[in-house]
């Protein structure tokens, strides 16, 4: 369910006609996942979802450059294509299909051309921990979102968030706390400090068993 100051807003949005690229930023476990989905099924056919996710580097290559505890930090990801997926869904072209990769936490990896994105489609919703970043290819995603949001979430909230997914895609208690607490919280504290750059401050009402957005 999603609250009137958000509908509102995006139901603004997608009144201005045309494409549009609304993203969601916030930091591992505040919600994005289950922010966009509320705004999907509100939108229904006139919104699909493109996952930031869908561009993780594959564990094979998170080995390959040492990176793979620390999967999940802004250098983990294929940046420069996502930015390269975001300049085509700003510009589509009429009959072509543009296909997304998407990411599944029960293999740990991103699946090619897994989420078709029609050219009359009229909202693209992209979330993602890094959209608001200002760093290296990072920099380029602003401009290319006609609204960027930042998810807020009680700090306690979010962790057990964290802790329970883990937990549900196979780590031990003691394993998805010390991958809290040495992965995800110093990328938490990075997107908390891109904050400022969002066009809008939303807040999503979790659900333990439900909660699912990186």
């Amino acid at each position: 369910m999603i609250d009137n100051k958000v509908r509102e807003r995006v139901d603004a949005l997608m009144a201005r006609g045309g494409r549009r690229i609304l993203g969601i930023a916030g930091a591992p476990g505040a919600g994005k996942s289950t922010l966009a989905a509320q705004l999907a099924a509100h939108l229904g056919k006139a919104a699909v979802i493109v996952p930031m996710d869908g561009f993780h580097l594959a564990n094979a290559e998170l080995k390959r450059l040492d990176r793979a505890e620390r999967k999940g930090a802004h250098d983990t990801f294929d940046a420069f294509g996502y930015v390269a997926l975001l300049r085509r869904l700003r510009s589509p072209v009429p009959g072509e299909t543009v296909y997304a990769p998407a990411f599944h936490r029960e293999i740990e990896e991103a699946v090619a051309g897994e989420i078709p994105v029609a050219a009359d489609v009229p909202l693209v919703i992209t979330e993602g921990n890094y959209l608001l970043l200002d760093e290296g290819p990072w920099s380029g995603i602003h401009g290319l979102l006609d609204e960027a949001w930042y998810v807020d979430v009680d700090g306690q909230q979010r962790k057990a968030q964290l802790l329970a997914r883990h937990m549900r895609y196979g780590r031990s208690r003691d394993d998805a706390l010390d991958w809290i607490e040495n992965t995800d919280e110093p990328n938490a504290r990075l997107i908390a400090a891109t904050a400022g750059r969002a066009d809008f401050r939303a807040r999503v009402e979790l659900e333990m068993n439900h909660a699912h957005s990186e």
